[in-house]
């Protein structure tokens, strides 16, 4: 079950290019606030098999770079110690973006999984359209490479919250909506597939109104290659992610949010808190 937390929920990044998009650059914010955090627990399936076996945190804060506000972003992913024997997780991403434009700054990943242990950092210059890129596998050497970037290249991380930011009200069904990504030290063009608005029951937080979407999974990472991941976003202003299910190469991994603060905007998607058990009742 060699899955990647961070990954799992940076749901708008594994994809191809689209034959269909909308190619606009989000430039302004709208979605979320300094101080707010989502928390997750990722769940494995298979077959009778239900295994919780690890979670992750997504924060926002906020600070000075050269005398630019900046948003700070950090996820974290870990599996739960008593599952450390099988496969330890313990990935630690962090980024920052100019507040005022949505341009990313610098990327850095310090990834635990298993034997594996990776860095990467990437410093953007978007005047120039191009990032440095430092990557580190183990015990080599760092590699070191420029990479062409374009005026919309962001990071993974990033990404989730550039997403959220999204213009998604004239989309039709099967839309897609295109990212360029800087991901383990390559741009790619990819997207993610609206499929439309459903409500979504969350047996913690309640029912929420939903937009939900469809990634095209790209070939080589744990997921079965196609648009078997499907997403479940709140259908308000802070568009955060509800629920994510996709099948991998054994098995289905569930990502559910579990509790949140901070939030930007009002709970407009929200429209039934959760139905809590009687405890009266034998």
């Amino acid at each position: 079950m060699k899955h990647k937390v961070i990954l799992l929920l940076s749901f708008f990044i594994l994809a191809r290019p689209a034959l269909h998009s909308q190619t606009s650059c989000v430039t302004k914010n709208n979605a979320f606030a300094s101080g707010e955090e989502l928390h997750y627990k990722v769940i494995y399936n298979w077959g009778l098999i239900w295994l919780e076996s690890a979670y992750a945190s997504f924060k926002v804060s906020s600070s000075k770079i050269n005398d630019k506000h900046v948003y700070s972003f950090t996820g974290s992913g870990s599996t739960y110690p008593k599952y450390d024997w099988f496969y330890k997780v313990r990935d630690v991403f962090e980024a920052q973006v100019d507040s005022e434009s949505f341009r990313p700054i610098k990327f850095h990943a310090d990834i635990s999984e298993g034997s594996k242990k990776d860095k990467h950092t990437y410093i953007f210059d978007n005047a120039h359209k191009k990032a440095y890129t430092f990557i580190n596998h183990g015990k080599k050497p760092v590699k070191i490479d420029t990479v062409k970037t374009n005026a919309c290249t962001i990071d993974v991380l990033t990404a989730i919250y550039y997403a959220r930011n999204i213009d998604y009200s004239h989309c039709k069904a099967n839309d897609t909506i295109s990212i360029s990504l800087l991901l383990d030290g390559v741009v790619y063009a990819i997207y993610v597939r609206y499929l439309g608005k459903e409500q979504f029951t969350s047996k913690e937080l309640g029912v929420y109104n939903c937009i939900k979407f469809s990634p095209l999974l790209v070939e080589g990472s744990i997921f079965k290659k196609g648009e078997g991941m499907t997403v479940w976003v709140s259908n308000d202003k802070n568009k955060i992610p509800i629920y994510i299910e996709t099948p991998i190469t054994v098995g289905t991994i569930k990502v559910k949010l579990m509790s949140y603060k901070g939030l930007r905007n009002a709970e407009d998607a929200k429209i039934q808190e959760p139905v809590l058990p009687d405890l009266k009742k034998k």
